[in-house]
Parts: C-alpha cells; structure tokens; sequence
C-alpha cells in the first residue's frame, strides 16, 4: 500500500475470501487503498509483524462477518479483530475505525464478534448495489464529509402487519428461577414467565423477545446488559419462585439494559388461588413502566384503566381453576421441549386440566398443537393425530373465537394435515393481526409461503421471525429449507447449523442438513451426521438416499426395508422420497398416494422437497400438485 494513513485493512476469514476479494475490488473502483494481498497469506514471524504493523497503522478496519466466522471458534482473523479492538480503545468515541459488514444471513444479535463491532452500524453487503453504496459511504468517511453511523441503543425490528417507528417499548422476560425446595417445580416457575410473557406480546405497542430466545438465558449469569444486547430490547424482566404447597412467593424486578437502573420490584406472597390476581399485577405495572419510560410522564387514571382492560383481553382463554391451571403449565412445559417422550407426557398433563375445566381454551389450544406434532413428527398415526388436532383447536376457538394460540393451532393443522392453504392463510393471518409482534406466527406464516413455493417471501418471513426470535432452532430450520429451495446452499447450511448448535435434538434437523449437504455434493459428511439422528424414520430415510447417492446400493436397500418394516403407517411419505430420489417412480408415486390417503404431513412440503426431483418430469406429478392444491 502506498499510503497508510489512508488505507483500509480488510479482514476475512479463509472461507470468505472470494466475497472479500468483490469488496476489495469495489473499494479499489472508488479510488481506495485496501490491504488485501492472498499471496502474502502465508504465516511467520515477519507476516506476523506485518499484519500487526498494518493494523496499527491502517485508517479503517473492515472486519468481514459471516457464517463462516460464527462457525469458527478459531482463527488468525480472531486476532486481527482482538488487534483492531485493542486499537480502537486509544480513540475519541466519534472517531471512525471499525466498519464491521456482513456477507450474508446472519443475524447480529448471534454473530460471534466483539462487543465493540456492535457499537457500530452494520453493513449488509449481498449484491453489487450494496458493495457500491459501502464503497461511496467509505470514501465520504475518509474524505471526512461522512461521519460513522452508531449503532442505535435500541433497533426495533416489526413484523409485517405492524410497521413500528422505532420507539417502541421493548423487554425481554427471563426463566424464572425455581427456588422451591422441589427441583421439579421447575415447570411452575418457567411457566408463570411463559405465561406473562405471553400476555405481553399481545399488547398492541410493546415489543418482546420471543421464549425461545429469552429463556435461553435460564441458569446462566450473563449481565442485563449482554442480555439486552443480545435480545436487541431495552428492558429486562427477572423473577424467581418459591413454592411450597399451596402458597408461592414470586419476587420480580424490571430492569432497564442501558444502565441496569431497576424500574421496579416487588415481591408477592401468595396461595394458588391467588395466581391469577399476581400475574395481572405484574403484567399491568411492566405496561405501565414501560410507557412511562417511554413517554417520561407517569400515565393518569384512564390510562392506568386502558392498560387493565388491555391485560384483561390478552390473558383470555385461561383457567381460574389453580390445580388445572398448573397440569397446564406443566403439560405446555413438557410439550414446548418438543421430544417425542415429553409430548406424549405433556398431553396427558393437558388432558388432566381440561377435566378439571372443560372451558379452558388455552388448554384445548396446546393440546391440539401437541397433537399436530404427533402426527407430523411419526408420534401417532396422521389420521388418529390430525382428528384430535382438530377437535381441540376448533373447542378452543369456540370458547375464544379470537385466541391468538387457537388461530395458530388451527392454522397449522389447515397447512401440515388439512393442505387448506386458504384456510391457513386466513387463520394465520388474523393471529398476526391479533398478536404482530408473536415470531411463531411469522414462522408458520414463512412455512405456508414455503410449501406454496414463494420462497422469497418465506425467506423474508423467516429472517424476521428470528430477527424476534434470533435463537430459535425451528425458526432456523424452517429459513434453511427456504434457502435451499432457493439455491442458497451456503446460506441454508449455516442457518441448519444454527439450529443444530441452539437445539440438536429437534426432529429432522440432521434429514434436513442431509438436503442441504447433498445439494452441494458433501455426501460422506451428511452421512455421518444423518448417523448421530436417534429418530428411526429420519435417520432411515437420510441414509436410504445418502447411500443410493455414493453409490452403496445395498445399504440403501437395507435403510429402506428397514424404513418400510417399522415405519410404513407413519413416514408412507418418506418412503415416497426415497424411491422417488432413486428414480423408482412408480413406486414413488405408489407411496404418494399411500401418503395422501393417510393424511401424512409430509405433504405440504411435497412441491418444494428436492429429494422428488427425479419425478417431476412425470405427467403424473402435477396431476397429483393438483390433487393437493398445489398446482400451478
């Protein structure tokens, strides 16, 4: 570099360096000074030196994020970053330095970079218009007529049916801590959060972090200010329970990240005839809180009467029986681990407080999403699944026509089993419009876009969920498969490892990460990893096509006899996939039609799995998209 003062150092991890090699070209065509030399990539003591001496002298440092730097624990691009860091720490505050971008999906809130990258504002570089529009902004901060963006205290990031303005009141509610003196009270404490947290998202104005995300944080000691960072909200809300018996004292304080002032706290001695009353306190005065802060003024009596009614409409559906109110809490604690084991018990906790209170719609509404993954998940046979879905979400939304978790249940049971994909649009839709600021709705939302085969709008459904929900693994899944479909492969891959790394248990995500690893030709590793799946039907099914591919023939006869002998009346549609994947095609679109008339869910994934590729050219496969309302 001729003039270091002015130059720009850029640092990328290996695996980036062809996207780093377009932005060094885009600042070099703007007339730039990049330090960015592969041929030099060799290590040593005197690359070493240099490296270091560039760093200290270079006029910006662009750090290179990705999802190859998330997957990457370490690296030499991790000590360029501790460098430029260090560096920065002898500077004004309003001095420009660091100039972090990002190459493709992944997320802020969960990039493994320091803490000081996050004090500035991000550039998302995906296509030429973007590298052009960071080559101009750079120029104008080297020039010194542009001055750096920082990063703001708080990005709020709104669904689609709810355009925000940026001030809205934000918090995230942690896992209670369970401080009964019986660990298996855990269920009573998570639920109780769960349950406000819950009441919250349904209030029209405020933003909250999804469950997913903010109960990540249970058992951990990471500071508000981390948590609040990295759950992109300005509050947080923070409790224990101590139960015993029938009494319970629950202790909360609402602190704001910014500064860790505690806005409020109180502690409420109660039995568990009481709940209810403690919950609706609680959830009144986080309302209040917030809006005062937002606002600066405290709210007069009509708003303090407003914020009431408001709780009063978002905690409908509930039981005021306490002993069925807690099986309920204990059943959606179980159901929400999502193991084919704790649904089964979680159900059977439900089914005890709907005895206690058949008008429990909350409930009823549980119960039919945990039968929906029954029947999805190979738990129960699709048929036996999908009757008891229905009956319970369609009770749910008799008892509570506008239940946002009934709406959701019966729209996922109209796009996995019913393949009404009018209905589930028009379910999902009023949830959305009922609760906009709820992940799960988006997510499913992407899900319906995704099996109707408009994947761009499933990607942008899917990258906002987890914008609100950023440690979801489901949410993860569910972008990746629309990833693939739109031939991101590199993309996909990092948003299933994402899953897998918040959540490897959950169902068919290793026979997922088999498409995707497939699709780019990785077939050895999506084998070894298909053989870590402990689920019969997805691990038989991954490795039938996997061996086909590389050409082990009787292994995936084997794989595939043993998928037909104990899983015919729960994966026909898998069974389909593999013999369409080995261009059996008759006997594909045999299983197919095994599949429909069993109700599988599979189906509604059927137009956009790549695993039927070698089918589609068969006049018999849009006769059957038509049969299933999918047709062009």
């Amino acid at each position: 570099m001729s003039e270091t003062s002015k130059a720009i150092f850029l640092s990328y991890a290996s695996q980036d360096a062809e996207a780093a090699r377009r932005i060094c070209e885009a600042l070099r065509a703007a007339g730039l000074e990049v330090w960015f030399d592969q041929n030099e990539l060799r290590g040593g003591d005197a690359w070493d030196a240099s490296i270091r001496k560039r760093i200290k002298e270079c006029a910006l440092f662009v750090p290179v994020v990705s999802a190859g730097t998330n997957a990457r624990s370490e690296g030499y691009f991790r000590l360029e970053w501790k460098l430029a860091v260090d560096r920065s720490h002898l500077m004004a505050e309003d001095q420009a330095f660091l100039l972090p971008v990002v190459i493709d999906g992944t997320p802020e809130p969960t990039a493994r970079v320091p803490d000081k990258f996050r004090e500035r504002q991000w550039s998302r570089l995906t296509d030429d218009r973007s590298l052009a529009a960071f080559a101009d902004r750079v120029s104008g901060i080297l020039s010194g007529h542009v001055r750096p963006a920082v990063a703001p205290a708080l990005v709020s990031t709104p669904p689609a049916a709810a355009p925000d303005d940026g001030d809205t009141p934000s918090i995230a509610v942690l896992a209670f801590a369970n401080r009964s003196s019986d660990p298996n009270d855990e269920y009573f404490s998570d639920g109780l959060a769960d349950e406000l947290l819950n009441v919250l998202a349904k209030i029209r104005g405020l933003r909250v972090a999804a469950r997913t995300s903010s109960f990540q944080f249970k058992g951990r000691s990471d500071d508000i200010a981390v948590i609040g960072r990295k759950l992109n909200v300005s509050t947080v809300l923070e409790g224990s329970v101590r139960k015993s018996g029938n009494r319970v004292r629950i202790s909360v304080q609402l602190v704001k990240v910014a500064d860790g002032f505690q806005l409020w706290s109180e502690t409420y001695d109660r039995t568990l005839e009481d709940i209810f009353a403690v919950q609706d306190d609680i959830a009144q005065t986080v309302v209040g809180a917030l809006r005062e802060m937002l606002l600066g003024a405290r709210p007069d009596a009509a708003a303090i009467g407003n914020v009431s009614k408001e709780v009063a409409q978002a905690a409908r559906g509930r039981s005021h029986n306490p002993e069925a109110y807690r099986l309920y809490l204990q059943g959606r604690y179980l159901v929400d681990r999502l193991t084919g084991p704790d649904i089964t018990r979680g159900i059977e906790c439900l089914q005890a407080a709907i005895a206690l209170d058949r008008d429990f719609a909350l409930a009823h509404a549980t119960q039919s999403q945990a039968h929906t993954y029954e029947g999805g998940w190979g738990l129960r046979a699709p048929q036996d699944a999908t009757a008891l879905a229905r009956a319970a979400a369609l009770r749910s939304l008799a008892l509570e026509p506008d239940l946002v978790e009934g709406l959701l249940a019966l729209g996922t049971l109209q796009l996995w089993h019913d393949w009404d994909w009018g209905g589930a649009r028009a379910s999902l839709g009023r949830a959305r419009e009922l609760a906009p600021g709820k992940p799960e709705v988006l997510r499913d939302f992407g899900l319906l876009m995704y099996s109707l085969g408009r994947y761009e709008e499933a990607v942008t459904n899917g990258r906002r969920a987890i914008e609100l929900d950023p440690l979801s693994a489901i949410s993860y899944l569910y972008l990746s498969m629309s990833l693939l479909a739109l031939g991101e492969l590199k993309e996909a891959e990092s948003a299933c490892r994402k899953a897998l790394e918040i959540s490897p248990d959950v169902m068919a995500l290793r026979y997922w990460m088999g498409m995707v690893l497939d699709a780019q030709g990785r077939q050895e590793e999506a084998l070894a990893d298909a053989l870590l799946e402990k689920v019969d039907w997805v691990r038989l099914t991954t490795l039938a096509c996997l061996y086909h591919r590389i050409g082990r023939r009787p292994e995936s006869d084997a794989a595939l006899a043993e998928l037909k002998a104990t899983n015919a009346d729960l994966a026909a549609f898998q069974v389909a996939q593999v013999h369409a994947f080995r261009g059996e095609v008759d006997d594909a679109f045999a299983w197919l039609e095994r599949a429909y008339d069993q109700r599988d869910a599979g189906i509604s994934m059927v137009k956009s799995c790549p695993w039927f590729d070698n089918i589609k050219g068969d006049p018999r496969w849009d006769k059957f998209l038509r049969k299933v309302g999918l047709g062009d």
